[in-house]
Parts: C-alpha cells; structure tokens; sequence
C-alpha cells in the first residue's frame, strides 16, 4: 500500500502539469478572441470558484438572488448537475430535483419570485430566458457556478476562495483541489473569502489578503454562516411551523446529510442540541432504500423529543422521492444557511453589485 502511495504522487504530480497544459490552452484562446465569449444586453452576475469542493456557492447565490430580487425581476441559471434531464428546463410546477438538480430546484422553492433555470449551455439558456419574458423583462440573470464557463462574458464575475484552502496554496487536479492554476483569479471582480472562522483577528485578514494577493480592480470580502431555525421539510404532516437553535437544548437530533462538506453543520448542531448522531452520504448522493432502512433504524434509536435534520439541499431532493417512508416525514426539519458578511460589509456588497446591474 505505501508503494502505491508513493507512486500515485509523481503520478498525479505529472497528471497536474497536462491538465495545466489544457486550461492555459484553453483560456488562451478565450483571451484572444479564438474562442467566443457572448455579451448580452443584460447584466449578467457569475458566481463560482476555482476549486472542486464547496466553497459555498449555493449559499452565496442565494444570497444575490435574495437581495437583488427585492430591486427587480432577476433570473438564475445553472448547469443542473446530476440532473437527469437534457438542454434548457424551467421551473414551474412540474419540477423537481430530478428535472431541475439539487441546488435549482432548492431555490426553486425557496424564491417563487425568482425564475430558475438550468441549461448546460448557458448561452442557449440565458436566450432562452429573454424569449421567454418579453412581457416580464429580467432586469439581471445569475448564473451558478460559472467562473470556467468563458462561453458568456458576464457584467461581473465573483470568485469564492475556502478560507480553510486558499487557492495559493493549493495545487491543480488531481495532485490538488484547482480547476485552473490560481493565478486565474484575475478574471474575478470580486473575491469573497468563504467559512470564515468567527474567531479570526484582524492580523488573520489581512495575512489572508496577502497571500492572495489580488490586483487594484479587485474588491475583497470575507463571510461565514449563520443559521436560521429549522423548518419542517413536508409542513403537511406538522404542527410545529419552525425550531429555533435556543429550542435545540432539548432535542435529540439525527443529521442526514449529502453535501461536499457537512462539518459546519454538525458543529453548529452539536453546540445547541441535547444529542446528536450523524449520518453523511457523498455529495448529491441519490437516497436508495437501505439508506432509508438505516435512517430509520437510527431515528428509532433515538431518545423521545427527535427530529431528522437535513440541509436544504437535501430537502429539496427528500421532498419528492418516493422511496422515503411516510412515517419519517413528520420528523425532517431542514436547517437553512445565511451567509454573512464579516465587518457588516453586507451593504458594502449590495451596492456594488446594484452599481454593476445599473450600469448595464
């Protein structure tokens, strides 16, 4: 085994510097002009990273569609990752998670004022959308994870950074966690440095500022999470409309979850609940019936006062499955994250990003 280990590093080492090779390619003929990139006569908002794994994108989108919507129409379209439909799907009332993904159909739900979207091709997609509402025009589209995707210039460009994994100090895939090399970086407008620790020092931030080491055109921001009371996932079956964290003390709580990374969750969660027992699938993990008998098995466990709690994302998958049994559904409470900007630089953020869509 350790000889494997051995090698598989020079291996993936080697494997780095050819997909190097390919996204140098690749942006240069961007940067020249050789491959197109689409403007349209709409402002257009690119959320996304530069490394695979979460560094809270929904999270972020979420909190743009929320602001912005307030302003105007807004639209956001996504690629619909492990979806099992094809080409351009809007929501309306016949989606789901299967149709729409994990993320566009959560936000689906979560902002009936917002039109979602989602489409591989985001340039067929976004014209989608302007035929679609000539009667109700769309005063600004965002689009979910598109930091890679050249195809569309967007009006402005927001790249996260994991404050746990700087990009400067990572390495490409699949030696590191990069899509492309960190110096890339310099195609965002604004950086917003992800999962802050409530705990960090001014020192901290101004080290993190230094190691990424933006340019004069570049606005940094930094943010962490904050919780919001839980909600029952199938409020049908429920009396209880809401649980605050204060209501926690004395619940005794099973998390099922299948995000890229539930830590934050599970701390958060620990520190208010009675007990707690977890139980974590892969990202977008598709629920099959065994993992429902485990989840059962483990709720029954459980002390009197229980509830299942799930992150929002697997709400929205839960929400429509018919493999999940009847007698849980009472019990699934989602627990929703708000993003928050550190230093209040939260009205900071919004008018810049109003200065941006106003402007175009």
């Amino acid at each position: 085994m350790e000889t494997l280990l051995l090698l598989s590093k020079p291996i993936r080492f080697l494997l780095a510097l050819l997909f190097e090779l390919g996204v140098k390619v690749r942006n240069i003929l961007f940067d020249y002009n050789l491959l197109p990139s689409e403007t349209f006569n709409v402002p257009v908002i690119a959320i996304g990273n530069i490394t695979v794994g979460g560094t809270g994108k929904t999270p972020h989108t979420e909190y743009v569609l929320k602001m912005l919507s307030q302003q105007m129409h807004v639209a956001v379209l996504s690629r619909g990752y492990k979806r099992k439909s094809k080409g351009f799907q809007l929501g309306d009332e016949h989606a789901t998670a299967t149709l729409l993904g994990d993320e566009p159909f959560q936000m689906f739900r979560k902002f009936p004022q917002v039109t979602v979207a989602v489409d591989a091709n985001r340039r067929r997609g976004i014209r989608n959308l302007l035929r679609i509402h000539t009667e109700d025009p769309i005063g600004a589209i965002v689009l979910d994870d598109a930091f890679q995707h050249r195809f569309v210039k967007p009006t402005v460009n927001i790249l996260l950074v994991d404050s746990h994994r700087l990009i400067t100090e990572d390495a490409l895939m699949p030696y590191g966690r990069l899509r492309e090399p960190a110096s890339n970086k310099k195609r965002a407008n604004i950086v917003i440095v992800t999962k802050c620790d409530r705990s960090l020092q001014p020192i901290d931030y101004r080290l993190i500022q230094k190691k990424l080491s933006l340019f004069p055109y570049q606005t940094l921001y930094y943010t962490t999470y904050g919780y919001e009371a839980l909600y029952p996932v199938f409020p049908q079956y429920v009396t209880i409309a809401a649980i605050t964290p204060d209501e926690l003390a004395s619940k005794n709580l099973l998390i099922v979850s299948g995000i890229a990374n539930p830590d934050f969750m599970i701390e958060f969660l620990s520190s208010h609940a009675k007990t707690l027992e977890t139980i974590s699938f892969l990202d977008h993990y598709a629920f099959k019936k065994k993992d429902y008998d485990t989840i059962q098995k483990a709720f029954e466990e459980l002390n009197h006062d229980k509830y299942v709690v799930v992150t929002e994302k697997d709400a929205a998958r839960l929400y429509s499955d018919p493999l999940l049994p009847e007698e849980l559904k009472p019990y699934i409470y989602a627990l929703p994250i708000a993003v928050e900007f550190i230093n209040n630089q939260d009205q900071v953020f919004n008018h810049q990003i109003i200065s941006y869509v106003s402007k175009n």
